[in-house]
Order: structure tokens, then sequence, then C-alpha cells
């Protein structure tokens, strides 16, 4: 019975390994270490998934991690739910310059959201993307994080810009990460799957 019991410990931490569940203290992508937790805003929260984007097939722009009080993998949880959330993206080129940063920004959440919710938020989207005033450089970073009752709050490169108020223009910075227009690569690495 004993054999029987440390065959199936060993399986249950061989399982952990691979699949890096409860073991480290960070998740390493394209060289950006994620702690598994962050406290932010007085909550501790989980590393709910990490992802990445390259252009052209090698041009590594950023990694990014999505950090939540209550992990999920359903979007409409990510998206809809009222609780603390915190996105670190990290960037790793020099190419990625404020015009481009900036107007990508605004074309996401054109094509990640209902075309009258863009309409009717026009202003915080203008807004936000103008934050985005720096050109970006390896280890430079964004931060988002999302407060219920405050709004969003973005820091860029170091520096609060600002807060757009409510859960409106939270919910569809989310949606245009992992909803389902989102780009698939980032949707399925923010949502752990």
């Amino acid at each position: 019975m004993s054999r029987r019991l440390f065959a199936c410990a060993l399986a249950v931490v061989f399982v952990c390994v691979v699949a890096g569940i409860g073991i480290a203290d960070e998740v390493e992508i394209l060289g950006v270490k994620f702690p598994t937790e962050k406290t932010i805003a007085g909550k501790t929260l989980k590393l709910n998934g990490v992802s990445y984007l390259k252009k052209l097939g090698f041009v590594k722009v950023y990694a990014v991690g999505l950090y939540l009080e209550n992990p999920t993998q359903d979007p409409k949880q990510v998206i809809e739910s009222e609780q603390v959330k915190y996105m670190l993206t990290q960037y790793l080129t020099s190419k990625a310059t404020a015009k481009k940063i900036s107007e990508g920004f605004v074309e996401l959440m054109e094509s990640g959201n209902p075309k009258d919710l863009v309409d009717a938020n026009r202003a915080d989207i203008d807004k936000y993307a103008s934050w985005l005033d720096a050109d970006m450089k390896p280890g430079l970073t964004s931060e988002s994080v999302y407060v219920p009752g405050k709004g969003i709050t973005l820091t860029y490169q170091g520096q609060v810009k600002g807060t757009i108020p409510g859960n409106t223009f939270a919910q569809m910075y989310y949606r245009y990460n992992v909803g389902e227009n989102a780009d698939k690569k980032i949707r399925e690495g923010l949502l752990g799957m």
C-alpha cells in the first residue's frame, strides 16, 4: 500500500513540475520573469496567464502578464468581473515608437469592441492613447490596474498617467485583450490556456 501511495505522490509531483503548477515563484517568457503573485491595491493577485507579441515572426515586441484576484479561463469573467485586475507589459524592442503604440491601441480597441461602444467612449479611448506618449525600449513597462469603484489607471514607463473612471472603459480594455476578437495567441496566453 505504501508503494502505491509513493507512486501516486511521485506522479502528482511529476505533473506539477511539467505543468509548472504551484512549484515556481515566477513564470518566464522570452526572458521576462513574471512573479506568480503580486500585491496590488491591497489585494493579493495571482498570475492568470502570460503571452507575448512578435512581429514579422522574429521581432520580439513585448511580453505581457495578467493578474487577477480570482484567476479564470473564462474571458467573460476577466472582462466583466468586479475585482482588482493588473496587466504588466514589458517591452523587448526599441522599434515600439509612441506613435505605433498609440495607434495600435486605438486600432485594437476599435476591432475588439462593438462599434456603438467605441463611438460612445471615443473620448476615453483617445485620452488613454494620448498617455502612450513615449517610445519604448527593452526593459521599459506599461502597467494597467483596474480597481472596482475607481477605474483603470495607466502607469507608463514608471509614471502614473491617469485614471479612466468607471468600469465601461476597463471592460473594453480587457475585451480587446481576451475577447472573441482579440489576438488568438495573446488571448489564449492571458487566459492560461
